[in-house]
């Protein structure tokens, strides 16, 4: 059996690698987000401040689509199926979330649209999408999302044939929101329960000796 100061070592060490692997996927978020809002790459609409200042003669059908995750017991629907745009011309559309549980919930929508190739043209000013969402148990709420189409598409020839474009949204549970409710110690959590799969590691009640006052420690 290993003695507790290995075990205690051990411990350490997949904490800090919990810690430091959740850090590098918070980090991530943003910058694959900015890389795909610059590129439009995956079909990310572009972000905009102002629309255009000429709206040409071509329209374009935009239709909403709307999913939410599981792990997220809201209802969340577009309330109009379709518009159509002219190119340049700037659109308000509206979803409604509604929160079926019998908590406080916080979701975070993502984005993208289809075709993949007019993610570059889509330019939203105001989005409802990235931001906190918080909803009480029963409560309902419009979010709007207003939108143009960059009359740049008129000169690629590869969106000639582009007479649709969906826009969908998905909602998902927000990870800050779960990391409050299990606080710092659900860390200690993991690397203890990653620690005792390991074989020939010995006694867990040792473990169970170690993890715990780091788990209160944490949670002071």
């Amino acid at each position: 059996m290993i003695g507790p100061r290995r075990n205690q070592a051990i411990l350490a060490s997949l904490i800090v690698l919990v810690a430091g692997m959740t850090a590098l996927s918070f980090a991530s978020v943003p910058l694959y987000r900015l890389f795909c809002q610059v590129t439009g790459y995956g079909g990310t609409p572009q972000i905009a401040t102002v629309r255009p200042d000429t709206v040409g003669e071509r329209e374009i059908t935009v239709r909403f689509n709307s999913d939410v995750d599981p792990k997220l017991p809201w209802a969340f629907q577009p309330l109009q199926r379709a518009v159509k745009v002219k190119v340049g011309e700037e659109k308000l559309a509206f979803f409604q979330a509604t929160n079926r549980s019998d908590k406080p919930l916080v979701g975070t929508a993502t984005f993208n649209v289809t075709p993949l190739k007019a993610g570059l043209y889509f330019n939203k000013i105001q989005c409802f999408c990235f931001d906190e969402q918080r909803l009480d148990p029963g409560e309902s709420a419009d979010m709007p999302v207003s939108f143009f189409i960059d009359p740049e598409i008129l000169k690629d020839p590869n969106l000639n044939d582009v007479q649709t474009i969906t826009l969908s949204y998905t909602f998902f549970r927000s990870l800050s929101a779960r990391e409050e409710e299990e606080g710092d110690g659900g860390l200690v959590r993991m690397a203890a329960s990653t620690f005792q799969a390991l074989p020939g590691q010995g006694d867990r009640n040792a473990l169970q000796r170690i993890s715990s006052p780091l788990e209160g420690s944490l949670n002071e």
